[in-house]
């Protein structure tokens, strides 16, 4: 991945300088060259600039992927952090969720995905980031992402919240819509990936034996 080749180079650099040459002369060069590479690990991520970008993706869209795509671009590593939102009942489990992450960001070398179940601030300490990146479609979006940035700055002052805007094309879609749509048989071909729709075509069958609401609009 590029992020383990930046570490792997800026490790050979300092590897490769004359101090640490002639500290480590002798039999025992490669055990220290291990220790020396993990004694840096944490010096060398922090001068990458690492972001989360953290959502709940239920499901993941077109939206989602053409913003990781941008931030991918910009940054050394992006972390696609999949939030559990127990409290918004989603339609897909969070390994679901970051299963069908893995399979359609899997073309993009320099990200991670994880789930979490924690405040953001914690999970951006923990992944030693330099902040997050959220999207904005439209005016509407502002207001509440402004407000959760500095509720974020509040309990994390030193972490930087970052905004992109997604191609225009794909500006009006969001997970809630194409889940609406999908649960009354539409096609979300335009808006989400093939292996996306099939989950969801599966998923609302499924719940439909159950004979449970197939969904609720937020």
């Amino acid at each position: 991945m590029c992020a383990m080749r930046y570490i792997n180079g800026a490790a050979d650099f300092f590897w490769r300088s004359h101090a640490l040459q002639a500290k480590l002369r002798g039999p025992t060069v490669t055990a220290n060259r291990r220790n020396v590479l993990s004694s840096l690990l944490p010096r060398i991520l922090m001068t990458m600039k690492r972001v989360v970008y953290p959502g709940t993706f239920d499901p993941i869209t077109n939206g989602h992927i053409d913003l990781v795509q941008r931030a991918a671009k910009l940054f050394d590593s992006v972390v696609i952090a999949v939030a559990a939102s127990s409290r918004k009942q989603p339609l897909f489990t969070i390994d679901e969720r970051v299963a069908l992450a893995h399979e359609v960001l899997g073309h993009i070398d320099n990200i991670e995905i994880c789930g979490f179940d924690c405040l953001l601030k914690d999970l951006v300490e923990e992944k030693q980031a330099y902040g997050v990146v959220r999207g904005l479609r439209a005016v509407s979006d502002f207001e509440y992402e402004f407000q959760l940035a500095n509720m974020n700055r509040a309990l994390a002052p030193s972490m930087e919240s970052l905004f992109l805007t997604p191609a225009e094309h794909l500006s009006y879609i969001s997970s809630s819509l194409v889940k609406e749509i999908a649960s009354l048989n539409g096609d979300v071909s335009k808006f989400v990936p093939s292996l996306v729709k099939d989950a969801l075509q599966e998923k609302y069958q499924l719940v439909g034996k159950k004979g449970v609401k197939p969904f609720a609009p937020e």
